[in-house]
This record gives structure tokens, C-alpha cells and sequence, in this order.
């Protein structure tokens, strides 16, 4: 299960994707916000991590108007790593070598076409496993 959440500025990326992830079959909860209207992106993000930690859902992505500050918020929680990504290598790298759990995109950033790109690879990239990036994640964790 993914869980996905955005603000206000993050909202109709964060449609977008939910499209693409029903034209997938991947089974995902919506954590809000529901509309355009300004809302605070930390709560968003504090709903995807705690569902991620709870181990209710395994993956995430956030989105607001950079991706900067929901993934910042994201990246305050032990176990959660969480990557901004902006190009399909990025999601790539963060996926295999850091093992992300969150995938933090700007909807004002990175447009549709792109950001369904870039969700696919890091959706559909495993992690290494190599003792190195096993090694370097629990020197984050430490």
C-alpha cells in the first residue's frame, strides 16, 4: 500500500498521479489535502510517515509547491527517508542506494509528464541491498 499526501500546492499533481497509480493497480490511501485551498504541509506529511511507520502503508509519496518543505518535515521522523526528486536518475539512485520511502516531488516544479515518470522508477526500483548502502542507512539512522 502507498500512501500519498500534498498541500495546497502540491494538489493537482497530486491528482495526476492518483490517475496513473489507478491505470496501475497499485493499491494507495489518499492522506489529503482535498482541494487548492492553503493548507500546511507538515500535516500532510506527519499522516503519509506515521502511516509508513505504522506499517499501515510501505511506500509514500508527498508533494507540495517545491517538495522542499514537506520533505524536510518528512526527514524528521527515525526510519523515514524521504527524497526530492526532480529527474527519473534521482529516483533511481535514491531508490538503490539509499532505500527512500518517500518520494517528495514540487508541483509547481516538475510538470505531469515528468513527475508520472519519475514516480514509476522510483516505484518500480529495488534497493541494492549491497552491504555498502546497508552500511551508509544505518549511519543515517545512528
Amino acid at each position: 500500500m502507498l500512501a500519498i499526501g500534498c498541500d495546497h500546492g502540491g494538489y493537482e499533481l497530486k491528482q495526476e498521479i492518483l490517475k496513473h497509480l489507478d491505470e496501475r493497480n497499485i493499491a494507495y490511501k489518499d492522506f489529503g489535502c482535498d482541494s487548492t485551498a492553503s493548507v500546511d504541509y507538515p500535516v500532510y506529511a506527519k499522516k503519509v510517515c506515521n502511516a509508513i511507520l505504522s506499517g499501515e502503508c510501505e511506500m509514500g509519496i508527498l508533494i507540495c509547491g517545491t517538495g522542499i518543505g514537506i520533505s524536510i518535515t518528512a526527514n524528521k521522523f527515525r526510519g523515514i527517508r524521504a527524497a526530492l526528486c526532480t529527474d527519473c536518475f534521482c529516483a533511481e539512485a535514491t531508490r538503490q542506494h539509499n532505500n527512500a520511502n518517500v518520494l517528495a516531488l514540487g508541483g509547481r516544479v516538475v510538470g505531469p509528464g515528468l513527475a508520472l515518470k519519475i514516480v514509476d522508477t522510483f516505484l518500480d526500483t529495488p534497493f541494492s541491498n549491497d552491504e555498502r548502502h546497508i552500511r551508509r542507512i544505518q549511519g543515517m539512522e545512528d
